[in-house]
């Protein structure tokens, strides 16, 4: 209310003595004609501060209306260039008034402060940057002048600051010894394996957009579905199963998933960095090759193989204009000491030349791969991590890769998806066989005479990928001529469910504790792998 409109400090007085006396709001309010939400706060007030006069608010009140402001607003969003001064007179043509100009920018500035984002060409209106969302401005470094033939006078000699002298600059201070906590690596450009032509990384740790499509292209590789039918058919042979094999897989999948830890429910994350899946697949394969092995008194050929855990890999090729290499850490490496037979004869692998390959444009083929100016161009197989092997050399007793096995969870900061799974391990078994194919045939670009094979495997536990490539040629330039060949199964189940508890939803068993629904030929699969080259 304006003053015109407040009430006499008798009629306040009058108020209060009616609600002394035991008279309700409602009443007071009848019987003086007064609205209810008028006498509370009388009442409240005299009880509080014993007071029923309306004591003068602190400040002076504001020149400027809301709706002033806001037409300031209008003007400067408007004229972005407009200042103060100009601001200034319109409102004092507005308000009819006198304003200064710090009266403005209050004024303005109170409305800027509350996110508005008013700004002035001159001065912000606000005192904070951050709120108004203007760039302090640069700093500027202050220019040294040189004159020739004078000498400079700073306060470097007496080892304080001296006011008026200037600031010494002292030369760069280096190390005797080598430090490593304080090493600075010198520019790319000056490292001596810096190369101006870039070459794309693929990694174990590499998830590309397009999955498999991607890496077909990249390793100019048919692919066909399906595994081929002479690699499964020893498998289904008695004389080459294990005795009572269902029932030792179906213990070995036990004591992964239940006999592996003493809790009733495995937790989330026990295992430090790595899932309790992880380690429970990682059991569950290292069970399954424990089992396979039990074949070598029947099949001596097997103990001319060996496994190498976390070995290094490094091959380069050329596709099109691009240079890729993959290189680093994969999977459990199993070697032999005689290669794999090709799974494809000649007049096949000749066929391939009139396959046309699948593009994925206008994605690039070199996307999500790292794109890296120092490397060499190095082909070789680094066996164990404690020594560097250069290449397959003649000496090595196991030259040969067997069979690639990946676990899809080994390292869950950097878990891949299904496709991009199994285009590393396509990946993967590429390069070992083109690193094979450099140290027995050279780095020559051709069809090779004697196709190289390498089989990968790939699971989380419960869900297998089976892969087998041959490579044929080396000659991966351009589209034309002979592709390589792959052959794939994906996403077998080797059982359905196996609960530590069981699955109870609505007072109803819906999965019962244990292991459910074992597929024996999942493990036939696994099992014509690995003995591949040895039947």
């Amino acid at each position: 209310m304006g003053k015109s409109m407040e009430l006499s400090q008798d009629l306040r007085s009058l108020i209060v003595a009616q609600h002394q006396n035991g008279t309700g709001y409602r009443l007071i309010s009848k019987n003086l004609s007064i609205p209810v939400c008028t006498v509370g706060p009388i009442i409240r007030k005299w009880k509080k501060h014993h007071l029923i006069i309306n004591r003068p608010c602190t400040g002076a009140p504001r020149k400027i209306s809301d709706q002033g402001v806001r037409k300031m607003v209008r003007r400067v969003l408007k004229e972005p260039r407009t200042t103060r001064e100009a601001l200034q007179k319109d409102m004092e043509a507005a308000v009819g008034t006198v304003l200064s100009p710090p009266l403005v920018l209050r004024d303005a500035g109170l409305l800027a402060a509350h996110g508005r984002g008013v700004l002035l060409a001159r001065r912000p209106l606000s005192r904070s940057s951050c709120l108004t969302g203007k760039m302090p401005p640069p700093w500027k470094t202050r220019e040294k002048v040189e004159i020739p033939g004078l000498e400079m006078i700073t306060y470097g000699e007496r080892m304080h600051y001296v006011p008026g002298l200037a600031k010494p600059v002292f030369p760069k201070w280096e190390r005797e010894e080598k430090d490593p906590f304080h090493y600075r690596s010198p520019p790319h450009q000056e490292m001596p394996l810096y190369k101006e032509k870039p070459c794309y990384m693929f990694h174990q740790r590499t998830s590309i957009l397009e999955g498999l499509v991607q890496a077909l292209w990249l390793t100019k590789t048919k692919l066909t579905t399906g595994l081929p039918a002479h690699i499964l058919s020893p498998a289904v042979s008695l004389t080459n199963q294990i005795a009572d094999q269902d029932e030792r897989v179906q213990n070995a999948i036990r004591h992964a998933r239940f006999w592996d830890t003493t809790e009733e429910r495995p937790k989330k994350d026990v295992y430090g960095l790595t899932s309790v899946s992880s380690v429970l697949s990682k059991t569950l394969l290292l069970n399954l090759l424990h089992l396979c092995g039990a074949l070598q008194a029947t099949h001596p050929s097997l103990r001319r193989r060996m496994f190498s855990e976390n070995y290094s890999l490094s091959t380069t090729w050329t596709r099109g204009e691009n240079l890729f290499q993959i290189r680093g850490l994969n999977g459990l490496l199993h070697t032999s000491m005689d290669p794999l037979p090709q799974v494809s004869e000649k007049q096949e692998v000749l066929g391939t030349a009139n396959e046309v390959l699948e593009t994925f444009y206008p994605v690039s083929p070199t996307i999500d791969l790292q794109e890296v100016h120092l490397y060499k161009e190095v082909n070789c197989t680094v066996v164990s991590l404690s020594f560097v092997q250069s290449g397959f050399s003649a000496d090595c007793p196991y030259p040969h890769a067997h069979t690639l096995y990946f676990l899809e969870d080994s390292d869950t900061r950097f878990k891949l998806k299904p496709e991009q799974f199994r285009a590393k391990m396509m990946m993967f078994a590429f390069g070992n066989a083109l690193a094979r194919a450099y140290a027995r045939y050279g780095q020559t670009q051709s069809v090779l005479d004697q196709p190289i094979t390498v089989q990968a495997i790939g699971s989380n536990g419960r869900i297998f990928q089976f892969l087998v490539f041959q490579l044929n040629t080396t000659d991966l330039t351009g589209d034309d001529g002979v592709k390589n060949q792959v052959w794939l199964d994906e996403d077998v189940e080797l059982y359905d469910f196996a609960k530590v508890r069981p699955y109870i939803k609505k007072k109803e068993v819906r999965v019962p504790a244990g292991l459910k629904g074992y597929k024996p030929e999942t493990f036939n699969k696994f099992l014509a792998l690995y003995l591949n080259g040895a039947v």
